[in-house]
């Protein structure tokens, strides 16, 4: 039972990550290849507030995540304004940067044997109402002018400036909104392994998460949720099978490509009005037939 447990709660600190990934690939079409370092800077700023200075866990936590967004922002300011693949070019770069100062800072975050003796503080309750707020969050950010905002601007740069719409500023307020929410998912990811070390932080990190948006459905935050699900617990339920989970893993991807190239959901998205209004369209249907 343990173990499904972990499994469970290892899967919603992805979730949270990914809702971060979903602002900003789904909602402004920019690609990022280093959100890992800000999950980085979340678990060990968190971690080493807690375990060398003794600070509250609700206080680290508020600080690494307030950290992390200063030097998203720092970041960001140049890197907004690029072009889309200059941006997975620059922030791929800011990541391995991250991992080689991570690496080279032995006295302070352990180097490369990595960063222990965290106190495990992430539950499997804290970790469920932490993904439902994000998500709730991140809905209602969808579904709000500033959510029209980014999708127009997705959709059309030169077309959203010609309306009005301050494309750099919604950009740089995606990218900071994807920090927060990467970073609080390392500072939940630190307190429940208990242990970090660079190499779990790298751009491979990143390009999975942005798969499993891409796999579930990039318009589609319900898609990219369930994408994030299928893709993190599914490897680790397979474990028995390790010589073939891989094979698995990698079949799935390219099916789901193949087949249905915006992703499981499109650009559907799972509410209580969408459930209702399914449920009443078969009801009409039957007392016509």
């Amino acid at each position: 039972m343990q173990f499904y447990i972990s499994i469970l709660t290892f899967t919603l600190i992805s979730v949270i990550a990914v809702t971060g990934i979903y602002v900003l690939t789904g909602l402004t079409g920019m690609f990022s290849l280093g959100q890992a370092a800000f999950m980085a800077i979340g678990a060990y700023v968190s971690g080493f507030l807690v375990v060398k200075a003794g600070v509250p866990f609700v206080l680290a936590a508020i600080i690494a995540v307030v950290i992390s967004v200063i030097v998203g922002y720092i970041v960001g300011l140049p890197t907004v304004r690029l072009r889309r693949d200059y941006i997975s070019l620059v922030t791929l770069g800011f990541g391995e940067a991250i991992t080689a100062l991570l690496n080279q800072t032995q006295s302070i975050t352990g180097g490369a044997l990595g960063f222990s003796g965290i106190p495990k503080i992430t539950t499997l309750p804290l970790a469920l109402i932490s993904a439902i707020v994000c998500i709730v969050l991140v809905s209602y950010l969808k579904n709000s002018k500033y959510g029209r905002q980014c999708i127009a601007a997705r959709s059309d740069e030169l077309a959203a400036k010609a309306m009005g719409i301050n494309v750099p500023r919604i950009k740089m307020t995606a990218f900071l909104i994807a920090v927060a929410v990467t970073s609080y998912a390392g500072v939940l990811y630190a307190f429940f392994t208990t242990y970090v070390d660079p190499g779990i932080f790298g751009w491979k990190k990143s390009a999975e998460w942005v798969i499993m948006v891409f796999f579930g459905g990039v318009n589609s935050l319900t898609g990219s949720i369930f994408g994030t699900i299928i893709l993190t617990a599914l490897p680790e339920v397979l474990r028995f099978a390790a010589d073939y989970r891989t094979v698995f893993y990698a079949v799935l991807v390219l099916l789901i490509i193949n087949f249905k190239p915006t992703g499981l959901f499109g650009e559907y998205e799972l509410s209580v009005g969408n459930l209702l209004r399914r449920l009443s369209g078969k009801k009409e249907e039957r007392s016509n037939a």
